[in-house]
């Protein structure tokens, strides 16, 4: 059997078995290159053209196939299985101790979208819902000069960011830090990226098993008693103004949610910023936009 054949075959049981995407790819095809590389140890980026007519042993093919099978019978994300998901081209160690990183946040620190608001005297990051530590280490790559503080809530998730910041090197410029939102974030902060639990209630009951499979924590939205998916965001943006410098931004991805978010704050001034799913997933707000903010916002019937 070659390569290219058994590329087929995974795709058409990935395919065949209705399995849901998002964690990295987004179809059977691009799943199944994934786990049959990994699991050959071939590079992930490897050029499917030239290794087509690769010979594949009859222990290679049953290697692959029973991930594949894993895959199906689990219905866990890819990267739990091989335990490490990909961003922007670098790799994270991942787990079932948090939630695979995806955050589009991820392509605006490497295109550079965010520099606009930024300056020469920007030194002060702050990775607020860290999970895995992608995005800390992101900012880190992309902006030399700049001491990043990664903050959770869960102590699991910081064990695993901990070991992202020591494969990457960046232990000398990333702290991390256990935090309920701001609460043990003073800064003041330059920039505060933040990807937070934004699903809706709605939502989270629709949840397919490869969702379900993260922290709850990290992806519900509602745990102060609103259906709307906004409760952390509340709380942020209440306590973000006295945290960020007086030229400072925050940087929040906010999913599919913005309807939501524009009826739960509708006096808020956001930019939107354009990633590769659209303009209405991430949003940067000022300093100045969040100080105009009424300081009290009540959860969403």
């Amino acid at each position: 059997m070659t390569l290219t054949e058994l590329l087929a075959q995974a795709s058409q049981r990935l395919d065949n078995a209705q399995l849901a995407y998002g964690h990295g790819t987004h179809n059977a095809s691009d799943e199944a290159a994934w786990l049959v590389l990994w699991q050959l140890g071939l590079p992930l980026d490897s050029d499917l053209q030239a290794l087509a007519a690769r010979s594949v042993s009859h222990d290679e093919q049953t290697a692959v196939l029973g991930l594949i099978q894993r895959r199906i019978d689990t219905r866990e994300p890819a990267a739990y299985l091989t335990g490490e998901a990909w961003l922007q081209g670098v790799p994270f160690t991942v787990d079932r101790r948090t939630i695979v990183p995806r955050s589009f946040i991820a392509e605006l620190l490497a295109d550079g979208s965010i520099d606009p608001w930024l300056s020469e005297d920007t030194r002060d990051v702050l990775d607020l819902c860290t999970g895995n530590g992608s995005l800390a280490v992101l900012a880190a790559m992309a902006y030399p000069d700049v001491r990043v503080t990664g903050a959770d809530i869960s102590t699991d998730a910081l064990a695993v960011a901990r070991l992202n910041v020591e494969r990457h090197d960046l232990q000398a410029r990333i702290e991390l830090v256990e935090s309920d939102g701001l609460a043990r974030c003073a800064g003041p902060w330059d920039l505060i990226l933040c990807n937070p639990p934004y699903v809706n209630a709605s939502s989270m009951a629709a949840l397919p098993p490869e969702y379900l499979a993260e922290p709850a924590l990290a992806l519900d939205g509602n745990t102060a008693g609103s259906r709307d998916g906004m409760d952390f965001i509340r709380t942020l943006l209440r306590d973000a103004p006295r945290c960020l410098k007086p030229d400072g931004v925050l940087v929040l991805e906010i999913g599919n949610e913005r309807e939501h978010f524009e009826t739960a704050f509708p006096q808020l001034e956001a930019i939107w910023l354009d990633t590769s799913a659209g303009d209405d997933q991430v949003l940067l707000l000022t300093s100045e936009s969040l100080s105009a903010l009424p300081t009290a916002q009540a959860p969403a019937p």
